[in-house]
């Protein structure tokens, strides 16, 4: 079957899930998380992924204040960042980003800086110069602010930007912004993304002749 091509003038990146594998770390913090809190933590895995922690923490507990989601979630992103154990990146993360280093891309978390740069660190891949990260956003995936502020950032339309997204959350923040979306890896399968791959190893990045990007994707 032939690859799907999307062009676009800017790409935007999620981390968790999307270029880190960082399950293992995500799973020991939310159960002890969830457990504390009376709640399943099967359960509660199930909504973790792409959002930020009060968010999810919000979805969980409707009733709480949310001043305490937004204490707990500091507690959790301490407890987050300082646990690497088994953050990797994911399959064919490295050469994506080298394939990408000198074209506009910027990287679009849910995490805050020091995570990101904690779980980017630990999987050895280079952190894109533009970033947007929980600090500078109000609003959590599955809002579509963080993706319109870097593809501001980048100094493109919203409909030149292709996003890379793993969770429910991200992908619809990415649609909400009006882009088009790469889904990557097993929760992104159902999501009917534009495209969708089980890890990076299936896309080829190319530049045209006027300097647009090229992404060849293969089959999954």
């Amino acid at each position: 079957m032939p690859a799907t091509v999307l062009t676009a003038r800017a790409l935007l990146l999620d981390m968790d899930g999307t270029l880190v594998n960082s399950d293992a770390v995500v799973e020991r913090c939310w159960r002890r998380w969830a457990v504390a809190n009376g709640l399943d933590p099967e359960a509660a895995l199930k909504v973790v992924h792409g959002r930020q922690g009060y968010a999810t923490m919000a979805v969980l507990l409707p009733d709480r204040p949310m001043e305490e989601n937004h204490a707990d979630n500091r507690v959790m992103l301490a407890e987050e960042t300082a646990d690497v154990d088994g953050v990797v990146p994911i399959g064919g993360a490295a050469a994506f980003m080298a394939a990408i280093a000198a074209l506009p891309h910027a990287l679009v978390t849910s995490a805050d800086s020091a995570l990101a740069t904690a779980r980017m660190t630990a999987a050895a891949l280079p952190m894109p110069a533009v970033r947007v990260t929980a600090e500078q956003v109000g609003a959590s995936k599955p809002d579509p602010e963080g993706f319109l502020k870097g593809a501001a950032a980048l100094g493109f339309e919203a409909a030149d930007c292709v996003v890379f997204e793993d969770s429910e959350a991200g992908v619809a923040a990415g649609r909400a912004a009006g882009m088009r979306v790469v889904g990557v890896g097993p929760r992104a399968a159902a999501l009917s993304p534009d495209a969708h791959v089980e890890d990076l190893t299936l896309v080829r990045v190319e530049v045209a002749g006027d300097g647009s990007i090229r992404l060849h994707i293969s089959a999954t």
